[in-house]
């Protein structure tokens, strides 16, 4: 009885009832290793509960990649789903940015020290991005559909709160993972504290 009444008052708050029966929030620590147990940094995690969620509106970072001693800065970003991404040039040379990715294919002319330029992304997947003055800049932008997002430490670590307890599809993707799309996907149960260590096969 007394579930059927926290039910109730769930629906009367406009909350969903599965979310309710999958139990609160917790937190999920994943560590992504190679087939020698080394860290894998910079893999980006995902998870996607089966109850549903809303779109991401962001994440604490920022929704930027600059360029910065001929390097793409972060390396890999992760971005939700409808962001616009700014490129700011902070070195002293211009740069260019290109990508022929399925989910963004663009190209965004020379620029100078200083000057930003954005780039909208509306799919969801993986942007490889270059540049055409410097053929060893390479950056990638994961763009996601879940709020339950991270990327690896140096550790192979990606730490993530909040996530809701229940089924759930956990994601790890990198641009090195020999996978169809660079990525695989697990099935987990979440409850609580979820802790679990994945080996990847990079190339």
């Amino acid at each position: 009885m007394r579930l059927i009444a926290l039910l109730i008052a769930c629906l009367g708050l406009g909350l969903p009832a599965a979310h309710l029966l999958a139990g609160s929030s917790g937190s999920a620590r994943v560590q992504v290793v190679d087939e020698r147990g080394v860290p894998v940094r910079d893999a980006v995690v995902e998870i996607m509960p089966t109850s549903g969620i809303g779109a991401p509106s962001g994440f604490p970072w920022r929704a930027a990649m600059a360029q910065k001693e001929l390097q793409f800065v972060p390396g890999t970003l992760i971005v939700a789903k409808g962001a616009s991404v700014a490129f700011p040039n902070l070195d002293r040379v211009r740069h260019s940015i290109y990508s022929f990715s399925p989910i963004a294919r663009f190209e965004i002319d020379l620029y100078g020290r200083d000057q930003t330029r954005t780039q909208r992304f509306n799919i969801a997947g993986p942007a490889a991005l270059g540049c055409n003055i410097h053929d060893d800049m390479r950056g990638y932008i994961r763009v996601v559909e879940t709020p339950f997002a991270a990327k690896t430490d140096s550790n192979g670590i990606a730490n993530i709160s909040g996530v809701p307890g229940g089924a759930a599809g956990l994601t790890i993707w990198h641009p090195r993972l020999r996978a169809p799309g660079n990525e695989t996907k697990t099935a987990v149960t979440l409850s609580g504290v979820f802790s679990r260590k994945f080996k990847v096969r990079l190339r």
